[in-house]
């Protein structure tokens, strides 16, 4: 028996908005994937300490999502560098802003040779594209233009309806950030 094909998504999911799942079911499709990882750092690399919303909260709205999709799971880790996350996996899934983050010595130490080393242990990788960025060839999923317009950021502070009907039906995300 074959091992099932699994990519990794990794995120905050601060809250998981229809983008997030839209890119997860295109890279199931385009990368021909079994199972897709969202997978959630307690340490976000770039991003605030802690996220928005607390963790269990989070997970919680993660796993009723992942309920009605039975090809998603949810991971939580303390790997934060996306090259340790996605070893022995067969796709490694990200939007472009991500992609540009992982190609910045600066993550890396500021070490280009580290970053080099990183960048090298990736398996296949799946970039959504995300205006301004750009995406280099063969990398790119074909998606819709308006998943590059979505953000969790624009979800809480303008854009509800950005957010998966389970993080909507939770309430975490319906007042400021603290």
């Amino acid at each position: 028996m074959t091992r099932p094909r699994t990519g990794i998504q990794p995120g905050s999911f601060d809250p998981p908005t229809a983008a997030h799942l839209a890119i997860a079911e295109a890279a199931r499709r385009q990368r021909d994937l079994d199972r897709v990882v969202w997978a959630v750092s307690r340490r976000p690399l770039g991003k605030e300490a802690g996220g928005r919303t607390a963790l269990g909260d989070r997970l919680a709205v993660l796993e009723a999502v992942a309920d009605a999709y039975p090809w998603l799971a949810i991971e939580v880790t303390d790997l934060v560098l996306i090259a340790d996350l996605a070893a022995g996996l067969d796709v490694v899934v990200m939007g472009a802003d991500k992609w540009h983050q992982v190609h910045d010595p600066a993550f890396y130490g500021g070490d280009p040779a580290a970053r080099d080393a990183a960048v090298a242990r990736l398996p296949e990788v799946a970039v959504a594209p995300r205006p301004p960025f750009t995406v280099p060839d063969g990398l790119a999923l074909d998606l819709p233009a308006w998943i590059g317009d979505q953000s969790s950021t624009r979800a809480v502070s303008t854009d509800p309806s950005m957010m998966l009907p389970e993080a909507l039906a939770s309430g975490l995300w319906s007042t400021p950030p603290r």
